[in-house]
């Protein structure tokens, strides 16, 4: 009776901690889905928040959880996750949230968890505990996800010229900042879909390695999906403003058609990763995304120093949270 009563104990703690990481998660990302609607002056940075809450959380009645599955079963062979690599991964993930969060850069929380698995993961077992697939799928999106948010940013842009080059700039304007609640809408709606599965996804994880749930299952118990949505959306209602900064202002000047096309972009990718099942960066989606609206302007309108700042996060995020996680992993052996 004593060894379940401290197994429950410890797996609430570490659902608790999942649910803290998924609340960074949406507290971290706010930028993704805000920065543009709030730089451009459509709405007021209070407005903004509330906002893209409502939509990350109703894309629970969106989105299969294709993402949860991929976190869930696709990452790590079976019958290696155990409550040390969970705790490792998730301090992992939430440790690197942290330090990009209070310097301000843009990186991913997704590749954050990621790395978390990877590193606890492979402290306990060695590589050959990881699926292949799974990572090699995850990683590669790394690269495509920003670059297919920048083609697809990009040739927007240059589609709404084109459309509209007989129309007055100040009709314009007027226009797209109508527009742009419609594309920071689908932004919100993607980022919620595709960031509060990967949440779901170690939670699921969590369970079935500690035999609450059966890893036959489909999809997980209910109210680990109903409290993922809704920690994503309360952190993002808190948003991180440090980065909002960053992603809204120091990367390129926008205008509301500008940001419109780049939300849109955007969206269109989260949108096709998540009915894929792959677990993407919005940040890099984001990003990718601003960088191609202001690249149709001039070369000299994007601030290539802070993308390249940026890029230098991601490239980092994987291997330090997997540090961190591995260190994590066993400390935790001392502790329970």
């Amino acid at each position: 009776m004593e060894t379940v009563q401290t197994a429950l104990w410890v797996v609430v703690m570490l659902v608790a901690l999942a649910v803290l990481f998924d609340f960074m998660n949406g507290f971290h990302d706010a930028a993704n889905s805000i920065a543009t609607v709030v730089s451009t002056g459509v709405l007021k940075p209070g407005q903004a928040v509330v906002f893209a809450a409502f939509f990350n959380f109703i894309a629970i009645f969106v989105f299969h959880l294709s993402v949860a599955a991929t976190i869930g079963k696709g990452i790590v062979q079976p019958g290696v996750v155990d409550t040390h690599v969970v705790f490792g991964a998730l301090v992992g993930a939430i440790t690197w949230n942290v330090i990009t969060w209070y310097y301000g850069i843009p990186s991913s929380s997704s590749h954050a968890l990621i790395g978390g698995i990877v590193g606890a993961v492979i402290a306990k077992a060695g590589a050959g505990a990881l699926v292949s697939a799974g990572i090699l799928k995850t990683v590669a999106f790394i690269f495509v996800s920003p670059l297919l948010g920048f083609t697809l940013g990009s040739l927007m842009m240059v589609a709404v010229a084109w459309i509209f080059r007989r129309a007055r700039p100040s009709g314009v304007d007027k226009w797209f900042r109508r527009l742009q609640l419609v594309s920071a809408g689908a932004y919100s709606l993607g980022h919620g879909g595709n960031d509060a599965q990967k949440t779901i996804g170690i939670i699921w994880l969590l369970l079935i390695a500690t035999g609450y749930t059966s890893a036959s299952d489909n999809s997980p118990p209910g109210w680990v999906i109903i409290i993922c949505y809704m920690a994503i959306g309360l952190g993002t209602m808190f948003g991180g403003w440090r980065i909002v900064k960053t992603m809204g202002q120091k990367i390129t000047k926008l205008k509301p058609v500008g940001g419109f096309c780049a939300e849109t972009g955007g969206a269109m990718t989260l949108f096709m990763a998540t009915m894929l099942g792959i677990p993407v960066s919005t940040t890099h989606t984001i990003t990718g995304a601003i960088v191609g609206v202001g690249s149709t302007q001039r070369a000299s309108a994007v601030r290539w120093g802070v993308a390249g700042n940026i890029i230098w996060a991601w490239i980092l995020t994987i291997p330090a949270s997997a540090f961190v996680a591995a260190v994590a992993y066993w400390i935790s052996l001392q502790i329970f």
